[in-house]
């Protein structure tokens, strides 16, 4: 008989933790949010971008950089390989133009995620690192810009125990740069499953050099975009799953201390920054719930959030941009440039918008 009563007392508890975490899981991917449509003037779709433009980066010269057909556990499947398309946004006809990979490249095996660029002031090489998830392993690729032939030589390789979930970088040299890991564990079922079920926060940022790799921040649900402040001297983590983007700053020895969080009330994923006016953009996803049934007939929305003045002690946050995903599913990231806005998906389509 206490036998019995013991096991449906353990069964009763059970029941109830699992009940608060759904709950708790169900509010931190806002899956009851119902989004208000945003639209911008002239928004097009841009072409040959038609299996995802998961992160967009670009360059002071109006040289955008995109990362295509990204395949991820829990994402509709793209037969399409993985490609780094650039685009000039200078040249009004802004078509797309995939870039040629050196053969030493196994371009079979490219599945390529967040992305970074960095130019050497001393020279102008243009150096564009890639994080790549081969079999679903995690490692950051090292490519030289060829602008002349619009090609990518791929250089090195950079793999570590401590790169082993990586989502996005950002480069502070040809061969060193921040990155994200966006999970604790390997395994996908204890990703899926286990970590965000717990809700508990496990990732991390890491500082990777030839010399020197270390964790250098911690303590996130989900560590997810990265960038730095014009002036190099902070750096900003994007929490997907606790709804805010992390300040801090960085450090002679690279390390990072904590500044703040600024809440933004989305699951945002990558954050570019403006150069000129230190804006922060990120593509944002209202309803991850959405996201992860993907259901054609009520698809993922999208959303733009940018920060104004995050350091001062009253950011201003807007919304710029917001669709139901009969537009543009499952938004990743947003980028300026010259009063132009382009919007990046995780497998869906890429836009380009008028600023007003």
């Amino acid at each position: 008989m206490w036998k019995l009563v013991y096991v449906v007392a353990v069964l009763a508890m059970l029941f109830v933790v699992f009940r608060n975490r759904a709950e708790l899981l169900s509010e931190r991917l806002l899956a009851n949010r119902e989004l208000t449509q945003k639209h911008l003037p002239n928004c097009v779709p841009l072409k040959k971008l038609d299996f995802g433009s998961e992160d967009i980066t670009i360059l002071d010269n109006g040289r955008a950089f995109i990362s295509t057909g990204l395949k991820f556990p829990g994402l509709p499947v793209t037969e399409e390989k993985g490609k780094i398309f650039t685009i000039d946004l200078k040249d009004p006809k802004m078509k797309p133009m995939e870039l040629r990979m050196s053969r030493n490249f196994d371009l079979e095996s490219f599945n390529p995620h967040g992305i970074s660029v960095f130019t050497d002031q001393k020279n102008g090489e243009i150096y564009l690192l890639v994080v790549n998830h081969p079999q679903h392993q995690s490692q950051v690729e090292m490519f030289l810009f060829m602008e002349d032939s619009l090609s990518l030589l791929h250089l090195k390789t950079f793999k570590h125990e401590l790169l082993h979930s990586v989502n996005d970088i950002v480069a502070v040299a040809p061969d060193a740069f921040y990155a994200t890991n966006d999970h604790y564990f390997s395994n996908n079922f204890m990703k899926t499953f286990v970590e965000v079920f717990l809700a508990q926060p496990w990732t991390n940022v890491v500082y990777y050099s030839p010399k020197k790799v270390k964790v250098v921040s911690e303590g996130y649900y989900m560590a997810n975009g990265i960038n730095i402040s014009p002036d190099k001297k902070s750096i900003y983590v994007v929490d997907l799953l606790d709804h805010n983007v992390h300040v801090l700053d960085r450090k002679k020895d690279n390390s990072l201390v904590p500044v703040k969080n600024v809440s933004v009330g989305s699951l945002c994923d990558n954050v570019e920054v403006d150069p000129e006016t230190g804006d922060l953009w990120m593509g944002c996803h209202p309803n991850a719930m959405k996201l992860f049934i993907s259901d054609p007939d009520d698809p993922a929305g999208s959303e733009v959030i940018r920060i104004q003045n995050i350091h001062s002690d009253q950011p201003v946050v807007t919304q710029v941009y917001s669709d139901n995903g009969k537009v543009i599913i499952g938004s990743s990231t947003a980028a300026v440039y010259g009063g132009k806005l382009l919007i990046g998906s995780v497998y869906h389509k890429a836009l380009c918008c008028e600023l007003q």
